[in-house]
């Protein structure tokens, strides 16, 4: 079981590498989130009073997994990942509450409205809004802000600031932490709508 496990994490993290080496623009990072990151992003999305949360570019499912550690029996989790390879690798985690969805974020409301979902307590990135095209970023933070409920969050994990600039039509100033325990260093950008 050890030895399965081990070679499971290896067959992750060469994924992992191999998916940012063929798309640099869509991974963020040459090797997956450190466990220091993964704390605070859950505990920056509140995903244990969540009954919907979002997950836009969950990658090989690590982060994903810690959100469903924290997320109510009750709660669901949407995981929304263009990269077909990485879609499968997340649509792998065994577990009744997660919606492993293949597409684009952009399409953010209509995904949800697919799954009968109207507004999310939590949206979480890892997408790199720096890498990406800026009218494409711009339609992700308008999507992002219609998708959220009135008490809502949202929470980006990013190496460059760039998200906040995007962001703050829609959503204003963010509070913002960083995790140094982690390969590169990342920025956890918070936004927390207050009853709309």
């Amino acid at each position: 079981m050890a030895d399965r496990q081990a070679r499971n994490g290896m067959d992750v993290q060469t994924l992992f590498f191999r998916q940012f080496l063929q798309h640099p623009m869509q991974v963020a990072s040459a090797v997956p989130s450190s466990r220091f990151l993964m704390r605070r992003i859950v505990a920056a999305a509140a995903g244990e009073q969540a009954g919907l949360m979002v997950e836009l570019g969950p990658g090989t499912g690590g982060t994903t997994r810690a959100l469903l550690e924290a997320l109510p029996a009750h709660g669901r989790l949407l995981a929304i990942e263009v990269n077909p390879d990485l879609h499968r690798a997340v649509s792998s985690i065994a577990d009744e509450r997660l919606i492993a969805h293949r597409g684009s974020a952009c399409d953010l409301p209509a995904i949800m409205a697919r799954y009968g979902f109207e507004r999310a307590d939590a949206v979480v990135s890892g997408i790199p809004f720096s890498t990406m095209d800026r009218a494409l970023g711009e339609r992700i933070a308008a999507a992002v802000a219609d998708a959220l409920a009135p008490d809502g969050r949202f929470v980006a994990y990013q190496a460059s600031a760039r998200v906040a600039e995007l962001c703050q039509p829609h959503l204003g100033v963010p509070r913002v932490d960083t995790e140094l325990l982690n390969f590169p260093p990342m920025r956890v950008f918070r936004w927390e709508r207050t009853g709309g």
